[in-house]
């Protein structure tokens, strides 16, 4: 093995350790050791899904159709939480951090990094676990494409990446940035496709709801889950370029804040 090799593999190794002790330092910081400590990281994103289930359910709420109200709540909510959370959590999440700085290994793309992974894995774990236990006491059915399913959940996981990193790069150079994320992150979820599809919508505003790359990764994924119950709308090479190029703009933003970053 040649010496280029040699230091590529020497990098990713530190880089690999790195974000692995920054993951177990974040889950510490925000979830402490008391309680259920960790476990808050899926129990949190499972609190937020059931409290909407229920509530549809016990109302007896009706969202246009014959789909079950668990499976619909399940595959909107869920999403939802997969894409938004994590520019909440990159956004100002350098300067907590400043005097990790001082640590040459130490990155502004590790410390979004480590938050983005753990956004998603405790988004993920909630709808699995919550996927399965429905599935097991009969409130809805297994998705039908389990495929169609990852697929969707990847693009959306896509999506919230190179989103986060753009919000939390651009959050360093003002802080307008933070505090628009959050009023934009909620008028942004009744249009993600969190609570319809796209198909009960009149045609002259379905063109317009297909510009936000999300909606596509939700209806995907619902028709991996719902099949030929429903008739979705999605462009997957729409959402992919989409997706690529707020991640090339997240990037170059990060390598632009990565060069001013001053430990304190």
């Amino acid at each position: 093995m040649d010496s280029a090799n040699l230091s590529l593999k020497r990098s990713f190794q530190i880089q690999v350790r790195v974000v692995g002790a920054l993951l177990m330092r974040e889950i510490i910081t925000r979830y402490g050791r008391h309680n259920i400590g960790f476990l808050w990281l899926f129990v949190e994103p499972m609190m937020f899904t059931l409290g909407v289930t229920g509530l549809w359910s016990l109302a007896g709420a009706s969202h246009g159709s014959a789909l079950p109200i668990a499976a619909f709540a399940l595959t909107g909510y869920s999403s939802v939480l997969l894409w938004r959370n994590m520019p909440g959590r990159c956004s100002g999440a350098i300067q907590p951090n400043l005097a990790l700085m001082y640590h040459r290994h130490v990155k502004v793309i590790d410390i979004y990094a480590s938050r983005i992974l753990l956004e998603i894995a405790g988004t993920t774990a909630s709808f699995i676990l919550l996927g399965v236990v429905f599935t097991s006491i009969g409130l809805i059915k297994p998705p039908e494409d389990i495929l169609k399913v990852i697929f969707g959940w990847f693009m959306l996981a896509w999506f919230g990446v190179s989103l986060a990193l753009l919000v939390g790069a651009l959050s360093e150079r003002t802080e307008v940035i933070e505090k628009l994320w959050h009023p934009v992150s909620y008028l942004l979820f009744p249009l993600s496709g969190a609570v319809f599809m796209v198909d009960w919508l009149p045609s002259s505003s379905q063109s317009f709801i297909l510009l936000l790359p999300m909606v596509h990764g939700v209806e995907i994924l619902r028709e991996g889950y719902f099949g030929s119950a429903v008739h979705a709308h999605y462009d997957m090479a729409y959402m992919a370029i989409s997706n690529l190029l707020l991640l090339t703009l997240g990037i170059s933003q990060v390598r632009v804040i990565s060069r001013t970053v001053i430990p304190e």
